[in-house]
């Protein structure tokens, strides 16, 4: 699924393995350029993987723990970034501390956040289908989001990233992908939910959106006439412009090669 949606970086949470080896983590990216950092799992719980391209990502600096790996570079030479790959406690008290934590640790890496991973809690109840109510962990969270300054990009493709496995009977969306503003002014980003597969969880996949809109409208100001050279610049250019045929072709075609000009 990597290869195929040509994946430069991944975070995966709960990887239940003690320890891997470069030449497991090696076969699971399937591609020659590879960095990569773990946190082994104590028994079959918890664990955490990155694993990236170092043509994409340039890694200058970690910071991890049981609960989050922190990596701190430069995304294709010229983004400074900070990438957090996590997975929050199922106890409400724990994932507090893990908030002050995270807070704490952007004051010393002051360069914009994209946090991703599993935050084993809703932001509202829209959020949830078929579950109780947490609301001191709901606010914890959003508290977190606010005083972070991050945006919770919209889920693309599907409601719910987590299902209680066969029974389907209970849906949350605890999965998600917070990214601080100057990300969302230097890429294109959408969020898109996969099928769930082998896991209980919905595979989430962050790319710049390459979808084409087609041609921008052209949009005319009407402040532009007031600028001073806003006329003698329209009479000189539509003089010295000839255009050969029938007049509603000429028109057309005149206002067409204005508008290039007024851009």
């Amino acid at each position: 699924m990597m290869k195929a949606k040509g994946v430069d970086i991944a975070l995966f949470q709960e990887t239940k393995k003690a320890s891997m080896l470069e030449k497991g983590v090696g076969e699971l990216w399937g591609r020659e350029r590879m960095d990569f950092m773990t946190v082994d799992a104590e028994g079959t719980a918890s664990g955490l993987l990155c694993i990236w391209d170092p043509g994409v990502l340039q890694v200058s600096g970690c910071y991890c723990s049981r609960r989050f790996i922190l990596l701190s570079g430069t995304l294709f030479f010229s983004f400074d970034c900070v990438i957090v790959n996590l997975y929050a406690p199922n106890e409400v008290g724990q994932r507090g501390k893990l908030w002050e934590t995270l807070l704490k640790l952007n004051e010393e890496f002051p360069n914009p956040w994209c946090l991703g991973g599993d935050f084993n809690e809703i932001r509202s109840i829209g959020e949830r289908k078929g579950c109780s109510r947490r609301d001191k962990g709901m606010k914890e969270l959003n508290e977190f989001i606010d005083k972070s300054e991050v945006n919770d990009l919209p889920l693309l493709g599907r409601r719910y990233t987590w299902c209680n496995s066969r029974e389907g009977e209970k849906w949350s969306r605890i999965d998600r992908v917070l990214v601080e503003p100057k990300w969302l002014e230097s890429f294109n980003l959408k969020l898109w939910g996969l099928p769930i597969a082998l896991s209980d969880h919905s595979p989430l996949l962050l790319m710049e959106s390459e979808r084409d809109w087609g041609p921008r409208p052209f949009r005319f100001l009407n402040a532009w006439t007031l600028h001073p050279n806003f006329s003698p610049f329209v009479e000189k250019w539509w003089k010295e412009n000839d255009v050969q045929g029938w007049a509603g072709f000429k028109l057309f075609k005149k206002m067409k090669e204005l508008k290039l000009a007024l851009k």
